[in-house]
């Protein structure tokens, strides 16, 4: 088969490694005596690599996230309070099994942003769906969909990813209908896919949150928390440590 035709063909299938690396890989075989199968290895695991490359890219972008974050760059030495083993448990992936929910709750400048990131992101190198948000954003996002009656459409963005990264859970006040819109969004994906929360507000706190519904932020915890792990973190803020560390 003429060169010309061979690359039309894997242009066809969409085979982009082949194509670019045939001719080297080719005369890689004839150098060192590879089978016909081991040059056809070759080509089909870079190829898989490649593309595999490429999806895990495509994913990252989507998600959004806002800066990346490891676990390996948390500080453990900071708070007064979390637990560990628990934490790097919770890096197994297991909670995705069973579409269960993460909650990392703590003061301002305690890393729960830093976790509830690391995990997704971690997540996300695994082949997992992703997207990070902040639940102020949800709000103004959605109220502006529905204003423009595109509620249910804008929705679809929130419950479709595997992992749904809520951050900043109380931080700002959320009126009633911004409470009915979040609602919305926990109770479509309940049972269908997992969903992280940051948050600086005990569960016995979340009526402030709610605009002060009771009924409403009943209904929110018992949809988050019936499949559901919990991180605490106490300490102060690792943003004010060098203030906290001055004599």
């Amino acid at each position: 088969m003429k060169d010309d035709l061979l690359l039309t063909h894997l242009r066809y299938l969409k085979l982009a490694y082949f194509r670019e690396q045939h001719q080297t890989l080719a005369r890689e075989a004839a150098e060192k005596n590879w089978t016909p199968l081991d040059f056809l290895g070759r080509l089909v695991e870079g190829e898989a690599l490649q593309r595999q490359d490429h999806a895990t890219q495509r994913r990252l972008q989507t998600a959004r996230f806002p800066v990346i974050k490891s676990l390996e760059q948390f500080d453990w030495n900071w708070p007064k309070k979390i637990n560990r083993t628990h934490v790097q448990h919770l890096f197994r992936l297991d909670f995705l099994k069973a579409k269960a929910n993460v909650i990392f709750l703590g003061g301002a400048g305690l890393g729960k942003s830093h976790l509830a990131t690391a995990l997704a992101y971690h997540a996300c190198l695994a082949g997992h769906t992703v997207l990070f948000t902040t639940a102020i954003d949800i709000v103004n996002t959605l109220t502006a969909a529905q204003a423009a009656h595109r509620l249910k459409a804008e929705l679809k963005r929130y419950l479709t990813p595997s992992i749904l990264l809520v951050d900043e859970l109380g931080y700002l006040p959320i009126d009633k209908a911004g409470a009915d819109l979040l609602f919305q969004v926990f109770s479509q994906r309940y049972e269908t896919g997992s969903t992280l929360l940051t948050t600086n507000e005990a569960y016995k706190r979340w009526a402030r949150i709610f605009n002060n519904d009771a009924t409403l932020t009943s209904a929110v915890l018992d949809r988050l928390l019936h499949h559901a792990e919990t991180v605490i973190i106490e300490g102060k803020s690792y943003r004010m440590k060098d203030q906290v560390e001055e004599p």
